[in-house]
């Protein structure tokens, strides 16, 4: 029988001025433990991608749980057969998240969550309600909900400037945004708010939270994930989808059969630039 994988994931904004003293004994727990994935630690807060056995990611938590400030985290938990990451790291950063503006701190200022529920229920009622997706422009290529905008960005450092491009209708309107698992949109809904956006709401849980409550409904293709898995479907199964060896481009099933695909050498994506 296959042992599982226990995949764990989660963040939180919170101040750490002594972020470089907890680098030490979090890294001895994960490596005792046998993790591997990444840690992020930052003044303003934490974010872990983490993947074990089930004692080794308990051991992470308790860990946590005995700082209060790290307490209680929302934790986002799914199963693989392997192994997804290849090494632990627990890294040192300006951000957890980077977005290059000082003035954007969630842990003081960020918009109202709304449930994997309510939101369902806003989209099956057919509410005037503008869906905006908060990722970069390779991962909405993989999936997105239904009629969602997309700012067609490269990196979310862009997310301030391409807002500003939005039509000046939806100041005012009711505005659901979403990004993989909650993060981003702690800092790009505070990023609208200050930018005169009326009504901002964040998909509490992100896409992964989405899935494990509300399943596939009003969402059509897969979930770009950031470690080996490359996508995952709604029920949390990892899909088809692989990644471009050369360029890191997630590539779907038929751009897998172009003839400009070669494993380890190109993609359609890269192919121009030569093999």
């Amino acid at each position: 029988m296959v042992r599982m994988v226990v995949n764990i994931a989660g963040y939180r904004f919170v101040d750490l001025p002594d972020r470089d003293e907890l680098r030490e004994p979090m890294l001895d727990v994960c490596l005792e433990a046998g993790l591997k994935g990444t840690v992020l630690l930052s003044p303003n807060g934490i974010n872990f991608f983490l993947a074990g056995t089930e004692e080794s990611t308990n051991s992470f938590l308790s860990h946590l749980e005995s700082d209060e400030r790290l307490a209680s985290i929302p934790i986002k938990l799914s199963h693989t057969e392997y192994q997804p990451f290849r090494r632990m790291l627990v890294k040192r950063k300006r951000e957890i998240i980077s977005l290059g503006m000082d003035d954007i701190r969630p842990s003081e200022f960020t918009a109202p969550h709304i449930s994997p529920n309510e939101f369902k229920q806003m989209l099956d009622g057919g509410e005037d309600v503008v869906v905006l997706d908060a990722r970069n422009d390779y991962e909405t290529r993989v999936g997105m909900f239904d009629g969602a905008v997309d700012l067609d960005i490269a990196s979310f450092r862009d997310f301030p400037g391409a807002i500003e491009s939005l039509p000046d209708e939806y100041q005012s309107k009711t505005v659901v945004m979403y990004c993989t698992g909650g993060i981003r949109c702690e800092k790009a809904s505070a990023v609208m708010l200050k930018a005169g956006f009326e009504d901002v709401r964040q998909l509490e849980g992100g896409i992964l939270g989405y899935f494990d409550e509300c399943g596939g409904t009003h969402w059509s293709g897969d979930c770009f994930v950031f470690d080996q898995r490359v996508a995952l479907d709604h029920q949390l199964e990892e899909t088809e989808v692989v990644m471009c060896f050369r360029c890191r481009e997630p590539l779907s099933v038929e751009e897998q059969e172009s003839e400009h695909y070669v494993i380890n050498r190109h993609c359609p994506y890269c192919f121009q630039s030569g093999p």
